[in-house]
């Protein structure tokens, strides 16, 4: 018996979770041939990469955000190349979004207005749009699937208790702590681009990888396990855990507690998002118990990294409060890396432009949009200060 592929398209296939997406995709494919195929890519401006992958994997469409890194792809493949990445989901089964930032928003609104299993690892769509969002994962065939350490072991653990929501006691989100776990923030008050970006656990994009040095990462993810799972924020906990091999917990009102462990790689939640709702038949993460070692965990400073208290407060507060988060964030992390803004400042900024919040509540993609565009505006004020 033939089954049909599962078709793929991958928005920002050039990027940390672009590449592993082909590498789960080859090792699937080497197992029984076929199983997947991959039929459209977006990119900003990445030619060389995006041309490579096209060959390699047969692609029929590539899109291309920078007009001039369009002209030159389109000279150099037989692809189909576009300027609009909302033309990759009609010919998909799975959009992948490793879009980083907001520019992630569209894929993630039209896939799942198109009905189709969006597979999202762009947490700032999720977080900046949530009001938004939410209606569209009603829409007949649409699904959501995390692709992100911590939201896809809860996705597990509450897909594998058979219990009610109501049943829930709490959901346990696990840190790494990042590079300056231990640190104080007098310790922490001349760390350099360098330093930050040296994430002890996982290899990320230098925008995410900033975010977990500050645990705003950890915030941002906070916020998405609120929207994906309805979770209300005094039953949403972090805890620190350096090891990264327990990806999250679920605790149940009898106080029992069921964990997700594997060893630290994006291919698994990856591979759990492309074979949804059945699990791929790669063992990525698989953990040798005989070597394993200790785990252990230990409650984050939110003294030194304020982040995270920043993104609860965001949270609560609602409306276009994580929109602004996100977006001041955005910017702060931005200047860091320039070398134009001290580690310790990102949260100052991000705090400043929180307390100018207007209290808006988004309606549409525009109101989210403009609350974007707002926020950049006042933390550009702040930077200016």
């Amino acid at each position: 018996m033939t089954v049909d592929p599962v078709r793929v398209a991958i928005a920002g296939s050039t990027g940390s979770i672009g590449r592993q997406t082909f590498e789960v995709i080859q090792a699937e494919n080497d197992r029984v041939p076929g199983s997947y195929v991959v039929t459209g890519v977006s990119v900003n401006s990445s030619a060389d990469a995006v041309v490579a992958q096209a060959a390699a994997f047969d692609i029929p469409l590539i899109v291309v955000a920078d007009e001039a890194t369009r002209c030159d792809v389109a000279s150099r493949t037989s692809a189909a190349v576009e300027g609009d990445a909302t033309a990759l989901i009609a010919d998909a089964d799975v959009v992948v979004n490793g879009v980083v930032g907001f520019a992630g928003l569209e894929v993630t609104v039209e896939t799942l207005r198109a009905g189709k299993r969006l597979a999202l690892a762009n947490k700032e769509s999720l977080i900046a749009a949530g009001p938004v969002v939410q209606p569209l994962r009603s829409t007949p065939g649409a699904e959501l699937v995390p692709v992100d350490s911590e939201h896809c072991a809860l996705h597990q653990c509450l897909r594998a208790s058979f219990e009610s929501d109501r049943e829930v006691s709490r959901l346990l989100l696990t840190a790494s702590g990042g590079p300056f776990r231990g640190r104080t923030a007098d310790d922490l008050a001349a760390v350099t681009v360098e330093n930050a970006l040296a994430h002890p656990t996982w290899s990320m994009g230098p925008k995410i990888t900033i975010d977990s040095s500050t645990l705003m990462n950890k915030g941002l993810e906070v916020i998405e396990a609120h929207e994906l799972y309805g979770t209300p924020y005094d039953q949403i906990e972090v805890v620190v855990h350096p090891q990264s091999v327990v990806h999250s917990m679920v605790e149940f009102t009898d106080g029992s507690t069921i964990a997700q462990l594997s060893m630290p790689t994006m291919k698994l939640p990856i591979g759990y998002a492309l074979g949804y709702p059945n699990r791929i038949a790669t063992p990525f993460g698989r953990i040798d118990w005989a070597t394993l070692g200790s785990l252990d965990f230990e409650p984050p400073d939110l003294g030194t990294f304020r982040c995270l208290q920043l993104a609860y407060d965001a949270g609560r507060s609602g409306g276009t409060a994580p929109a602004w988060l996100s977006a001041a964030n955005e910017v702060a992390v931005e200047t860091f890396l320039t070398g134009n803004l001290r580690w310790n400042e990102i949260a100052d900024v991000c705090e400043a432009v929180l307390e100018r919040h207007d209290g808006g509540i988004p309606h549409t993609v525009d109101d989210v949009i403009q609350a974007d565009q707002e926020a950049r505006r006042i933390a550009d004020e702040v930077l200016q200060r």
